[in-house]
Formats: structure tokens, C-alpha cells, sequence
């Protein structure tokens, strides 16, 4: 009886870890280049699900999520993009450069410069503006499409395989853009000072 009892304890605490790990995270293999040279064909990585339950994603994160209809990708598989514009953000793309509210993005992580223009484009609200890594390859907001906040997965987190590339999954920041922030703050500060 007591061996019985340890077993029901042991496989009913076995199912409570499975089921908490399957709300929290999920595993996803990268099936297409779009994301080259972060994530190759066959990369598997496991996503937060909780990532963003309390606040949206930031510029720079890498994202799982389920494709709009719009994107004219009628597959059921999801697409894993980057976090380019934030709901409200104005992005342009012209000379190379991809630019968030008039400042030029550094990005040492994409495969080549865009080789395409795209005229500035708003993003609504509670949505965001998403491209891959390879630029030059990829279905992306740059096509016309924005990701709703309610089609996110959540957070690229970890890369499990292959076992050469283990670890945490690299997320970005833009300086650049904080600079800008900072500036506009301080000429709004100072504005209000000489006229206070």
C-alpha cells in the first residue's frame, strides 16, 4: 500500500511539472532562412510563454508567433521574426537603413542591408512591426502586415540544438534610440523651464 502511495504521489507530481512547463514554454524548431544568421533551418529553441504577461515586447526581441492572415503564408506553422516597431512607432526603410522615428537602427546582427524601400509606415496599436534577420529573404512587416499583440507565442529563450549553438538566445537593445529619448526629454525640460 505505502509503494502504491509513493507511486500516485511521484506520477501525479511528474503531470503537474509537465503541465506547468507546458503553460510556461514551448518548444520550436526554425523551419525557414528568414532568420539567417541568428537562427539556421532546424534550430530548436524553447519560447516563454509568460514572457510579455504583463507588458508587451520590446524593439530588439526575438518573437513565436501566429502568422495574420494578411501575410499571404497560409501555413499553420509559426513564424519566428524580430521586433522592429512598437505600436505607435513610425519605421522607414530606405538606403540600407532601417529607421524607428526618424533614427537609424544599428544592427549588427542581420544577414546584408535591405536592398528595398519602404516609405514610413505607422504602427497601429496593440500591434507590431516584425522583420527577419535576412532581410533580403524574408515575409515580413515590410510587406504590409503587422503582428497583433493576441497572435504572440512569446519570447525566443533558449536554443536547446543544435548542441554547438546551446544557450540563451540573444535579444537586443537600441542605444541609439534611448539617446534620442533622452535628448528630446531634456529639450522638452529645458523648454519648459525658460517659459515655466
Amino acid at each position: 500500500m505505502k509503494i502504491f502511495r509513493e507511486v500516485v504521489i511521484t506520477v501525479a507530481i511528474a503531470l503537474a511539472v509537465f503541465f506547468a512547463l507546458r503553460l510556461t514554454v514551448q518548444s520550436y524548431t526554425v523551419e525557414m532562412s528568414s532568420m539567417n544568421p541568428t537562427f539556421q533551418p532546424g534550430d530548436c529553441i524553447m519560447v516563454s510563454k509568460l514572457a510579455y504577461h504583463s507588458s508587451g515586447p520590446h524593439r530588439g526581441d526575438v518573437i513565436v508567433f501566429h502568422p495574420p492572415p494578411d501575410t499571404m503564408d497560409q501555413s499553420a506553422v509559426p513564424f519566428i521574426k524580430r521586433v522592429i516597431g512598437l505600436p505607435g512607432d513610425i519605421v522607414e526603410i530606405k538606403d540600407g537603413e532601417v529607421s524607428i522615428n526618424g533614427t537609424p537602427l544599428n544592427e549588427p546582427y542581420i544577414a546584408a542591408p535591405p536592398e528595398y524601400v519602404m516609405p514610413a509606415t505607422s504602427v497601429p496599436q496593440d500591434e507590431y512591426f516584425v522583420m527577419g534577420d535576412n532581410r533580403n529573404n524574408s515575409n515580413d512587416s515590410h510587406n504590409g502586415w503587422f503582428v497583433p499583440r493576441a497572435n504572440i507565442i512569446g519570447k525566443a529563450w533558449f536554443r536547446y540544438w543544435p548542441p554547438s549553438k546551446l544557450g540563451p538566445v540573444r535579444h537586443y537593445t537600441y542605444p541609439e534610440l534611448e539617446q534620442v529619448s533622452e535628448q528630446a526629454t531634456a529639450l522638452v525640460d529645458s523648454i519648459g523651464m525658460q517659459f515655466g
